[in-house]
């Protein structure tokens, strides 16, 4: 579903938005997705994650919790040195944001770590739940407010002037408490106020609707900007963000991939794409201005840094996101793509070069098996496809996936069984120290014409390689070549196995891994003789080819 186009960017003020339909998105991968078990990152991993959330064009990173170590503190001050003095040129500058709790020297120490970019941001929090209160802080409700107004206001006379204010375990706190506390914040210089549903507890009306009273009954609030952060504790991560956004928050916390404490946060990608396929129809207008095409990107580097690896049905960037099993999908998405994607994969990164992403098992049909050889390079004949069509489907039987390989080896070895076009008649070859590797070759063809050629090489069996192509004449490419003995001893038995392909053959992309792929042949040759295994190898793989091309049409 294509998304409406959106506004510019406005311009940053901490306390406010120009356009009330622009949504900023606030990272903390690096703080509160790095409490993951595991996800530990080391300082140069999260300067190069920052650096990507500003490709991504995050408003907002939060990099870490300084007072937390030296390395989580020596890690915010570089992003803030670098990353958050960088302009980019749509005129882009994200705001550093460093954590803290209501504790003087921790938020000295963050102001310390983020006050050296362009555009810095303090967020403390301090727990406000009953049960929080009593049995984690051991505070009252007055000593709680008290402290809060104190250390926003210390906060202010840092010199920072975008303090944002977190009440932890919102979600449980009284409401007319928090309305109190938030309304006392504000007033001490609070320019965003962060509603977290610390364990994941509200359904998302229930989540819309603390949003809705908060707007409605704390003092100021109309001066600062609402933000959410959701924990997925009971898997509402993200539609509890969503509702939050349509009941008034104007920024969103969320971390890549949804890592986080426990079972995680709201996911940065899931929340984005939400808004920019649902934001013009469904939501009033809401937009980001992330850059989603660097969406996958991002995902994979914070996969690969945290170790905290996706399942493959994670949505948007998990491995089978995109992909198409069954025969009636794969048959609709061969028609029309629209059938079974509400968004191109392109919009979050993810190039394929048929833009069909189709994987191969016991329930594709004949089309999807015909598409994917086409792009292969093979294009066979009715009567070619419903051969390979009843091997595939014996092999999808015991593979839970047909890979390319697979579909390589039934063409080669199922389909073709043609009278070879070229056989040995004789071989010579000389090598050894004393001069160039030489091979003489015959070969014989099915005319049972005769041909001999001469070649020089890097060896015996390259020598004899060329040789055979000198007389074959076909612009031919060795892929691979492996040379193991089968027995032991002076008279062991030797295996080779050759792969090769056309120079210059039409070539396409894996949908899944970016590989290059094109049709290659493969042969086999067995002896005591080495060399000679080896030419008779490339010669099977070579009569399949010459095969190839003469029974099925060129896919150039």
């Amino acid at each position: 579903m294509a998304a409406k186009p959106c506004g510019e960017r406005p311009e940053y003020i901490p306390n406010r938005i120009s356009d009330p339909s622009y949504i900023r998105i606030l990272d903390t991968t690096l703080r509160d997705g790095e409490q993951s078990p595991g996800a530990t990152m080391t300082a140069a991993e999260k300067l190069d994650i920052a650096r990507q959330l500003a490709n991504l064009r995050v408003d907002v990173i939060q990099p870490g919790f300084p007072a937390a170590s030296n390395a989580d503190f020596n890690a915010m001050k570089m992003i803030a040195q670098e990353v958050g003095n960088q302009v980019y040129e749509d005129g882009y500058v994200p705001v550093i944001a460093g954590f803290s709790r209501c504790v003087e020297k921790d938020i000295a120490v963050a102001w310390d770590a983020v006050k050296y970019a362009m555009r810095p941001r303090l967020c403390i929090s301090i727990s406000t739940s009953p049960i929080h209160m009593e049995h984690k802080l051991r505070k009252t409700k007055d000593e709680v407010i008290q402290l809060a107004r104190d250390m926003v206001t210390f906060a202010r006379s840092l010199g920072c002037h975008d303090v944002q204010f977190g009440a932890e375990d919102a979600t449980r706190s009284d409401r007319d408490f928090l309305y109190q506390l938030l309304g006392v914040v504000i007033e001490a210089g609070a320019t965003t106020v962060n509603i977290p549903d610390t364990v994941g507890i509200l359904m998302p009306f229930e989540f819309g609707e603390l949003i809705l009273d908060i707007k409605n009954n704390t003092s100021g609030i109309e001066n600062v900007i609402i933000s959410t952060h959701c924990h997925n504790d009971l898997g509402l991560a993200t539609a509890n963000t969503i509702e939050g956004a349509r009941a008034g928050a104007r920024q969103l916390e969320v971390t890549m991939n949804g890592i986080g404490e426990r079972a995680g946060n709201a996911s940065l990608e899931e929340v984005v794409m939400a808004l920019t396929c649902k934001g013009y129809h469904a939501l009033d207008g809401l937009y980001t201005r992330i850059n989603t095409r660097h969406i996958l990107k991002t995902s994979k580097m914070v996969e690969e840094y945290s170790g905290m690896h996706l399942q493959p049905h994670k949505a948007l960037v998990g491995a089978n996101a995109f992909v198409h099993a069954s025969g009636i999908h794969q048959d609709g998405m061969l028609k029309h793509k629209g059938t079974y994607e509400i968004i191109s994969p392109s919009e979050i990164g993810l190039k394929r070069s048929a833009g069909v992403g189709i994987i191969l098992g016991k329930l594709s049909g004949r089309q999807a098996l015909r598409k994917r050889l086409e792009e292969l390079g093979y294009v066979l004949e009715k009567d070619q496809l419903d051969k390979v069509f009843w091997h595939f489907k014996v092999m999808a039987e015991k593979k839970k996936v047909v890979t390319d390989a697979d579909l390589k080896t039934l063409v080669s070895y199922k389909t073709f069984h043609a009278e070879p076009m070229w056989k040995l008649g004789d071989l010579q070859v000389t090598c050894g120290t004393m001069g160039l590797s030489t091979a003489t070759v015959k070969l014989v063809n099915t005319d049972n014409d005769t041909h001999v050629t001469c070649s020089i090489g890097t060896g015996a069996v390259d020598s004899a390689y060329k040789a055979i192509n000198l007389i074959v004449k076909e612009p031919i490419k060795l892929l691979e070549y492996s040379l193991n003995s089968v027995t032991e001893g002076i008279d062991a038995t030797a295996t080779a196995r050759v792969v090769i392909c056309r120079e210059n053959y039409h070539t396409s992309t894996n949908a899944f891994t970016e590989d290059t792929t094109y049709p290659t042949y493969s042969g086999i040759g067995t002896g005591m003789d080495v060399v000679l295994a080896s030419v008779e190898a490339y010669l099977v793989a070579l009569n399949k080819l010459l095969g190839c091309k003469e029974s099925f049409k060129s896919a150039e």
